[in-house]
């Protein structure tokens, strides 16, 4: 191992012991341990352990007879932050099946290009979300099942509730409502499933554009999910703000596996809102809470902040963007809390670094969690090299994912070997500080980071080619002051076509999930362009950087 363990947690064993089991074997043993406690508090309705278990076994059971869903099966779960999404998520895996979540603001091209690349033939996703995957019922799709989020309010409450949340139940034609799926009864058949069957697939992208599967099996889930529970001391007791997306690896390992695997409880946002969050922390007293910087920007511009009593909050983690030193000294002030910053991807199912919490540093990746070796290579020469010299994060643990879906070339090519090891190549600049704290500087990769969102140029691209007066396009990044970066559209306009910026916003709005969306577009005569013809993306990227700094 090339770890440096000088600032390592007391307390915390370098190897863990992951259980030879599976994922949804965690929601059996939480609700034999504590069948009474409150597995989901979900705007002010509360489900015990046991209930979230029984309501797995008629799904799963479900699936099985009715949708014919068999062990190794893919099953797309398309559905915002609910407490149907827990359930729909233990009872694929209950059933032997796989795991598709799909991010929720994908809209109906980029859902098609999942379902198929996968194979999945079935889906679950909640009901406002049909017109975006219905369209492949009877071709892509053999079945689908829609949630209605207001079927699982039972209480009256004084918590802001979604609009989402509050719609009635829709019939959808040729689709299975969530509650008759329920009603029908089906018990669950037995199916055999081990730590290394496959688990969850995620959907990644890389630099060309299409959106490429990452299998995990039930092993390399439970690694991060119990590891970096344990790297920062999280008590089994816990309860979690279950605000960032379940669809997304770092919301469905600290908001769902992680929590069902201590028995501890989630109090589920479907949508963020800061007034919503701090009546949830104060009434559930919530210990843990991962969120992006762009979230908790928006938490501590409440102007009654402090007429809340946050004191519960043990832990406040989050990645994907590097935290403002100046916010990170306010929360500080404000809860005595450090924001302790991780670092993982969908190829890692989330956690691969994270900051001891005894001694995080800011806007910095930490340190590599147990059973983890990272190093820093020279991109060219593969050469490890010393501490503050910039080079490729390379990455190799429990929990690296076992290849992209159906991409053999692709998976190759994510791997390296190195000293007789076999590393995954993160595709990340960075480097090593003297204390063994890693430090990410830039992108090997072609990426756009939007709120910890990771936009694709090239995918923007192949979109915006769609667009009947663009004849040429190249997608690049600006910062952006709330976002960290936005995504820049350089278009070349056909012969005899015209069209305005607001007019290509507005059409990339319907044809891409908003986060992907240009929000500035501009028009030029041509795109620089290499010797053999491909656009410079680089120099475009550069010269808006100079622009920027000027």
């Amino acid at each position: 191992m090339h770890k440096n363990t000088t600032h390592w947690p007391p307390g915390v064993p370098l190897r863990m012991a992951v259980p030879d089991t599976s994922l949804h074997y965690n929601l059996d043993v939480a609700a034999t341990r504590y069948p009474g406690r409150t597995a989901i508090a979900y705007y002010g309705t509360e489900m015990s352990y046991g209930a979230l278990q029984r309501e797995v076994d008629l799904l799963a059971g479900f699936l099985q007879q009715r949708f014919d869903v068999a062990k190794g099966d893919r099953v797309v779960l398309y559905m915002q932050n609910c407490p149907q999404f827990v359930v729909a998520f233990h009872a694929i895996l209950r059933a032997g099946a796989v795991v598709v979540p799909v991010n929720t603001m994908n809209l109906a091209a980029e859902v098609e290009h999942i379902v198929t690349d996968c194979g999945a033939r079935v889906a679950l996703f909640g009901q406002e979300l049909a017109a975006n995957i219905t369209p492949l019922l009877g071709t892509a799709l053999d079945h689908g099942m829609s949630a209605c989020y207001r079927d699982y309010l039972h209480d009256q409450t004084d918590l802001p509730i979604p609009e989402v949340v509050s719609q009635d139940r829709q019939t959808i034609e040729g689709v299975t409502p969530w509650q008759d799926a329920l009603d029908a009864g089906l018990a669950t058949r037995t199916v055999e499933v081990g730590p290394d069957d496959m688990a969850i697939i995620p959907y990644t992208s890389g630099t060309t554009g299409a959106p490429k599967g990452c299998v995990h099996t039930h092993r390399s889930v439970m690694h991060p999910a119990i590891g970096s529970a344990e790297f920062c001391r999280i008590a089994k007791d816990q309860v979690a703000l279950a605000a960032l997306p379940m669809f997304h690896v770092t919301g469905l390992q600290m908001g769902v596996n992680a929590v069902v695997f201590a028995g501890g409880t989630m109090a589920i946002m479907t949508r963020w809102d800061r007034r919503c969050a701090a009546m949830l922390i104060q009434r559930y007293r919530v210990s843990t809470w991962t969120a992006i910087p762009t979230m908790l920007f928006d938490f501590l511009a409440q102007p009654d902040l402090g007429s809340f009593d946050l004191s519960s909050l043990s832990l406040l983690s989050g990645g994907g963007a590097a935290m403002p030193k100046a916010v990170a000294e306010k929360i500080q002030a404000l809860w005595g809390l450090p924001y302790v910053e991780g670092y993982g991807l969908s190829e890692t199912m989330a956690t691969t670094h994270t900051n001891p919490i005894q001694r995080p540093k800011p806007q910095c990746l930490g340190i590599p969690i147990q059973d983890t070796d990272s190093i820093v290579v020279d991109p060219d020469t593969r050469a490890i090299l010393p501490p503050g010299q910039v080079g490729e994060i390379l990455t190799r643990g429990p929990q690296v994912f076992q290849g992209y879906w159906g991409k053999p070339d692709a998976t190759r090519a994510a791997f390296v070997e190195i000293e007789g090891e076999r590393f995954f190549r993160t595709g990340d600049l960075g480097y090593i500080d003297e204390e063994g704290y890693f430090f990410i500087v830039d992108r090997l990769k072609r990426m756009i980071n939007a709120s910890g969102y990771k936009v694709w140029p090239a995918e923007v691209e192949n979109l915006m080619f769609g667009h009947p007066a663009i004849q040429e396009a190249c997608v690049i990044g600006i910062r952006d002051a709330q976002r960290g970066e936005s995504v820049k559209l350089i278009a070349v306009l056909a012969p005899g076509q015209s069209t305005t910026e607001a007019e290509v916003i507005a059409w990339a709005r319907e044809h891409m999930a908003a986060y992907k969306v240009p929000h500035v577009v501009e028009f030029v005569a041509q795109l620089p362009k290499s010797g053999t013809g491909k656009v410079q993306w680089r120099e475009l990227q550069a010269r808006e950087r100079e622009r920027e700094a000027g």
